[in-house]
């Protein structure tokens, strides 16, 4: 993490939680984060749960994000939801591109391109993830697998629009499995994607970026992911459901500057 790069933490709540449990448990986390002005602490609940939990937010510093997004602003596209409906409801962040979203509904690189620009353009920050099979990683193909991801989910993006983005890097073998990639390895692909945006973008964006880690994120390998170089905050699932272990997380202690 560098210090020049904000960091942030998110809850990716999935499938769960009421709309009661999600006010709840905001009410709960908020007292315990409530400090943390260093960094920017979001959670991503239902979308059910979005307007419920917006007003609890007011004054504190958690953010709201929605899951998912569809490329429209409207239209005949029954059970999706637009940019514009997501702002309406509060949101500041959309994840999109996640393996889940990939792996069981069929999202492609080209429809995380065209979600990430309807996201920009009502300034939405979209966190966009990438990330790697078990069968690709014991294939020795990571880096074209990320390399992909990245070229065509941020295909002719501006600079200026690209500064704005979240990248996660979420390992696919290590999502709700348990396993952890090493902070080593997960700085390596952090340090790799930072380097093909390089490439695309320039420097200037490329050192503005925030790249998160994603998979199986836990308090007690949040401090060493969180004092790697590229690593810049966490995409964190099954730990961000329950209040002591997220909020462990989203105080993470870590040596800047490296």
């Amino acid at each position: 993490m560098h210090s020049k790069r904000k960091p942030v933490i998110a809850g990716n709540w999935k499938m769960f939680n009421t709309i009661d449990e999600s006010t709840e448990l905001v009410q709960a986390l908020i007292p315990m984060t409530n400090e943390l002005s260093d960094r920017e602490i979001l959670i991503c609940p239902a979308f059910t749960a979005l307007s419920a939990v917006k007003p609890l937010l007011a004054g504190t510093n958690i953010r709201l994000g929605a899951q998912n997004v569809h490329w429209e602003d409207k239209g005949a596209f029954t059970g999706e939801t637009s940019p514009v409906m997501l702002k309406d409801a509060g949101c500041e962040y959309v994840i999109i591109g996640h393996s889940e979203r990939r792996q069981y509904f069929a999202e492609t690189d080209e429809n995380v391109n065209r979600k990430i620009k309807a996201a920009l353009t009502v300034n939405l920050i979209p966190i966009v993830c990438v990330g790697e099979s078990l069968s690709e990683r014991e294939a020795g193909i990571t880096s074209s697998v990320i390399n992909r991801q990245i070229k065509i989910g941020l295909a002719s993006l501006t600079p200026e629009n690209a500064r704005n983005i979240v990248i996660a890097y979420e390992p696919v073998w290590a999502i709700g499995t348990g396993r952890t990639a090493s902070a080593a390895d997960a700085n390596a692909v952090c340090s790799f994607i930072r380097l093909t945006i390089t490439g695309m973008l320039g420097t200037y964006v490329a050192d503005s970026i925030r790249i998160q880690y994603g998979g199986s994120v836990k308090p007690d390998n949040i401090d060493e992911l969180m004092s790697c170089s590229d690593i810049d905050g966490a995409l964190v699932g099954g730990a961000s459901l329950k209040v002591a272990e997220f909020a462990r997380i989203a105080n993470f202690a870590a040596a800047t500057n490296k």
